[in-house]
């Protein structure tokens, strides 16, 4: 992983900037900014005021028009904070759109990130603005930024590959540092699809973590491929090793073991530990 200042617009390459989050943890992601001739693409933007406002602001010190803003995946931590880019396109996945058109399930959200439970009932009130442009296939959006989809977190992420200065905003396909969470996802195919993640570029911008590369794609791949075998029935638990450090292992493991046991079982459900963290059982 690579030290980078936390909460301050980062400039990670020529025109690529990064806004990390300390710690990861739920609630807690990443964001970022591509810099092209006609203005900024901005990728996710964070979840209530308290995180978006002071990253608006450092965007709009670069003094540039944001044209685009780019939504990794559907989960509020990413998309809550996308009215404060008024004027930009908002691209992301038919799952992002369903999400941002629908009503906010608030009582889960308060459950299960009760640090922003006050802030989340002026989000409410705001809300979310939502999607312009659907994304559904690989697309060179600018001559800078060429949008990839992708499954394995949700069954809609998309990533954001800046291949001139080899950089990679991997969104929520990317933990480093901190436990996945894959409640809506597909572990297996997620493992899988690291594969090719890993060698996209050099430098992988993560939903939640720090910023990495291949190595921290790897220790990610692992503990999801760990969590497939417990699921059937190959292996007891998860041995030891770096992930003994990542925040959140309780109750991320029995999670993502759970739901990866029910698609193989042939069950497309939120598994009941995600459902109890919800508040909902």
């Amino acid at each position: 992983m690579v030290a980078v200042p936390t909460n301050t617009l980062h400039e990670l390459a020529d025109g690529v900037f990064v806004w990390i989050q300390p710690g990861g943890e739920s609630g807690v992601s990443n964001a970022g900014a591509i810099v092209d001739e006609d203005g900024i693409t901005v990728v996710d933007s964070l979840m209530v005021r308290s995180q978006w406002e002071p990253f608006a602001a450092a965007i709009e010190k670069l003094g540039l028009p944001v044209r685009r803003l780019v939504l990794t995946h559907a989960h509020i931590d990413h998309v809550g904070g996308s009215r404060a880019f008024a004027n930009a396109s908002v691209l992301g996945s038919q799952q992002t759109s369903d999400l941002l058109d629908g009503e906010m399930p608030l009582v889960a959200y308060k459950a299960f990130m009760p640090a922003f439970d006050k802030e989340f009932d002026e989000l409410a009130e705001i809300g979310t603005r939502p999607v312009t442009h659907l994304v559904t296939d690989a697309a060179q959006l600018t001559p800078r930024v060429e949008l990839l989809p992708a499954t394995g977190h949700t069954d809609g992420d998309v990533m954001l590959l800046v291949e001139d200065v080899d950089v990679l905003f991997a969104g929520d396909l990317c933990f480093f540092g901190v436990t996945p969470l894959a409640f809506q996802g597909n572990p297996e195919a997620w493992a899988n699809v690291l594969d090719v993640i890993g060698e996209l570029a050099e430098t992988i911008v993560p939903g939640h973590g720090t910023v990495g590369g291949e190595a921290d794609v790897k220790l990610l791949q692992q503990y999801l491929r760990h969590c497939v075998a417990i699921a059937r029935g190959d292996q007891a638990a998860i041995p030891p090793g770096p992930w003994d450090a990542w925040p959140e292992r309780d109750p991320r493991d029995a999670i993502n073991i759970e739901r990866a046991a029910l698609l193989a079982q042939g069950q497309d459900v939120m598994p009941n530990s995600m459902l109890r963290a919800m508040g909902f059982n």
